[in-house]
């Protein structure tokens, strides 16, 4: 359910706070607009929303033929989309590129989000083509590529194990879960697993995704 709030509350077209809960119908809504009414299992998400970016992720993936949904979803794991995040290893920007990377693939300020964006795609596409398999590539990206061959495969380094894991969740759940939308009574938007109750909503319901 976590998980799946997350990619949800990414894919709100909005920034602010935003919080989700689960109704009494059993539906997951997001929404900018906290309800006064008592929810059950509320829960504070981070700041986070790819919208600034979906475009320019979209549109540098398509010209490097790379799935922008793969792209996202490592964004989401690697810097939950805050381009000036920075590792304790030093790996810096959206796509969080060391840099040594970053000097490569010609970012000459990995913090410009559309210059970490066109190095890292640039990047994650020759890992896809060298080692053809999404998982692989994805533990390359994050240990290293000579770590995935020392090892015939994912390295056993407990974080890049769960670095792959939860990018191949949330691609796969990004290319399954539908998501709804539409505008609430209230003023708020509200984002939704499955379709929100008619009068719930002020104006039409969308399938956003």
């Amino acid at each position: 359910m976590r998980k799946i709030a997350l990619i949800l509350g990414i894919s709100l077209f909005l920034a602010g706070e935003i919080v989700t809960y689960v109704d009494e119908n059993g539906r997951l809504v997001i929404t900018n607009i906290p309800s006064r009414k008592p929810k059950k299992r509320w829960k504070r998400l981070v700041e986070v929303s790819s919208s600034p970016y979906r475009e320019l992720i979209s549109r540098i993936s398509r010209r490097h033929g790379v799935d922008p949904k793969l792209v996202r979803a490592l964004i989401t794991v690697e810097s939950g989309f805050n381009p000036r995040a920075v590792s304790k290893k030093g790996a810096m920007g959206l796509m969080q590129l060391m840099p040594e990377t970053a000097r490569k693939y010609g970012a000459e300020d990995p913090f410009d989000p559309a210059q970490n964006i066109e190095a890292g795609i640039r990047y994650l596409k020759e890992l896809l083509r060298r080692f053809r398999r999404t998982e692989l590539a994805l533990a390359a990206y994050n240990a290293g590529e000579k770590a995935v061959v020392r090892y015939g495969g994912i390295p056993p380094f407990p974080e890049t194990r769960r670095f792959v894991k939860n990018v191949m969740k949330l691609y796969r759940r990004r290319r399954k879960t539908p998501i709804y939308r539409c505008l609430g009574k209230n003023g708020s938007v509200i984002v939704s697993n499955s379709p929100p109750l008619p009068q719930d909503c002020a104006g039409p319901i969308e399938r956003i995704k």
